[in-house]
């Protein structure tokens, strides 16, 4: 069964502010359940400050570095930098107080989503895992290059481990050429053009539209068609899909939890010191 779109939007671009250069929304919970199980889509560029230390619960970021190079560190004892290309998948789970900085404070542009957790792993104990360029599983096809973060694409499975099922990926299409992903039919799916031109299930769309496919009734896997349409330039674009929690969602700053009283339980374990102390851990001091 091949798969439809059922709604397109546009990212919303809103500029500089405190912490970033330039920042837009691709999307944003203001109805989680037309995403369920995925929150929030952000496209962020920056130098200085960045992100500096911060908590979250409740849920997984994902972050996609597009150009320049991430630093991050936690107060579990993580720190790191990655380079275009690369993943950092963070379960903040029960409590984590992490940053996300630009290296050297250069530049540093990045995709971050934010991804629900079910309500029987909201505190599910942290962790980070890191998918680098070197341990990336990839499907190449004549014209095609995919780099699998999660889930299994054409019989490679991506090294992200998931808390539920999330097939994740960032596609790379020469001009003129195709490619037809398998995805379950239980799964919504996203498919956000980062670069140029290409046909999503039929409709061409082109770079900061994204594509929605909600799951479906069908007896196996469904199939997503993907063209490259400019004949000069590739198009390049994230497609994600997962099974829908439908779980009430409770939002406050950057805790995700089911209800207002687990928000606010969050809030109160945080300024206790449940989630450990802020680090003072010094910037990176090495090039990669």
């Amino acid at each position: 069964m091949n798969r439809t779109l059922d709604r397109v939007t546009d990212k919303r671009h809103l500029g500089p502010d405190a912490q970033v250069d330039d920042k837009a929304l691709i999307f944003v919970p203001t109805d989680p359940a037309l995403t369920d199980p995925f929150l929030a889509l952000v496209e962020d560029r920056f130098s200085a400050p960045g992100f500096e230390w911060h908590p979250h619960r409740g849920l997984e970021t994902v972050t996609t570095v597009v150009d320049g190079v991430l630093e991050h560190g936690d107060n579990l004892g993580h720190a790191g930098a990655l380079e275009p290309g690369e993943v950092q998948w963070m379960t903040a789970g029960h409590g984590i107080i992490h940053r996300e900085l630009a290296y050297r404070n250069e530049h540093a542009h990045v995709l971050q989503m934010w991804l629900n957790l079910p309500a029987a792993k909201k505190l599910t104990p942290s962790r980070y895992q890191d998918l680098t360029r070197q341990t990336m599983p990839r499907v190449q096809a004549p014209g095609v290059r995919i780099d699998v973060h999660a889930g299994t694409v054409d019989g490679v499975t991506g090294a992200a481990r998931t808390h539920h099922p999330v097939q994740g990926l960032v596609a790379t299409l020469d001009p003129e050429t195709s490619y037809t992903l398998q995805v379950p039919a239980e799964h919504r799916l996203f498919a956000h053009v980062m670069n140029g031109r290409l046909l999503v299930a039929g409709r061409e769309l082109h770079a900061g539209r994204t594509g929605w496919s909600d799951p479906v009734a069908s007896p196996g896997p469904t199939t997503l068609h993907l063209r490259a349409t400019d004949p000069d330039h590739p198009a390049r674009v994230m497609v994600y899909s997962g099974t829908p929690l439908r779980e009430p969602v409770a939002l406050g700053g950057p805790f995700v939890m089911n209800t207002e009283q687990e928000i606010t339980k969050a809030f109160t374990d945080f300024h206790g010191g449940a989630f450990g102390e802020v680090p003072r851990t010094a910037r990176l001091a090495y090039d990669r």
